[in-house]
């Protein structure tokens, strides 16, 4: 029985592409490392937190940096991400309906998100209405990223719901690990940034083609 329903944000909650290689690129500016991405690419460098998204932007742009570069362009992007966090960000269509259909059904919803905690709280509060969710919590230092289970585990804790009575739901193999390593049941989304393969390959238990897709899985609605 499903009980609480945790959602990664960038790719899955909200379509931040844009938002993501917008920044990213300004930042890689006013660094001085040319050329600037494209934004497709930015689908295969988010995921894994902002300092992995510096060195991933820094090993196609300089191809060798040093960890003072990370910090100077993380600050950058950082500084300009907090001015605007909600520049270019998307709704998914019919995601916010899903959302209000399970919370009626009596099932919990919270966010993980390896972005940076003040970022995604951000998006949340200016996509969703305050307390629409249970938890929201981005990347900290006392939490260990995902695929760490940490996060996950203890928000299933602190809304005192068993993790074999979770779904988690992503559109990254980050996301499937996570779920997977926390006793989750995994949920891979194909509206977001990566394939179906990506997905499958990291253990998606099963997927989600449109947001409606997760009233079946979460078992309020029966298959057609």
């Amino acid at each position: 029985m499903v009980q609480l329903c945790i959602f990664d944000l960038d790719g899955t909650l909200a379509n931040t592409l844009d938002s993501i290689a917008g920044f990213a690129n300004e930042a890689l500016r006013r660094c001085g490392w040319n050329p600037i991405l494209p934004k497709e690419e930015y689908r295969f460098l988010v995921g894994n937190g902002a300092d992995c998204l510096m060195r991933r932007m820094l090993s196609r742009t300089a191809g060798t940096y040093t960890e003072e570069d990370v910090v100077r362009l993380r600050s950058v992007y950082d500084d300009l991400y907090g001015a605007d966090p909600m520049r270019e960000v998307k709704e998914y269509p019919g995601l916010f309906s899903v959302l209000q259909a399970l919370k009626s059904h009596r099932i919990r919803l919270a966010v993980l998100s390896n972005k940076p905690d003040r970022d995604a709280r951000a998006v949340i509060s200016h996509l969703f209405p305050e307390g629409f969710f249970d938890r929201c919590y981005g990347q900290r230092e006392e939490i260990p990223r995902k695929p760490a289970p940490d996060g996950a585990l203890l928000i299933a804790k602190e809304l005192g719901v068993p993790p074999q009575n979770c779904l988690y739901i992503g559109d990254s193999g980050v996301d499937m690990e996570t779920g997977r390593a926390a006793g989750m049941k995994t949920v891979g989304v194909l509206w977001g940034f990566r394939d179906r393969e990506e997905l499958m390959e990291h253990g998606a238990d099963a997927l989600a083609k449109v947001p409606e897709d997760l009233l079946i899985l979460a078992g309020t609605e029966k298959p057609q």
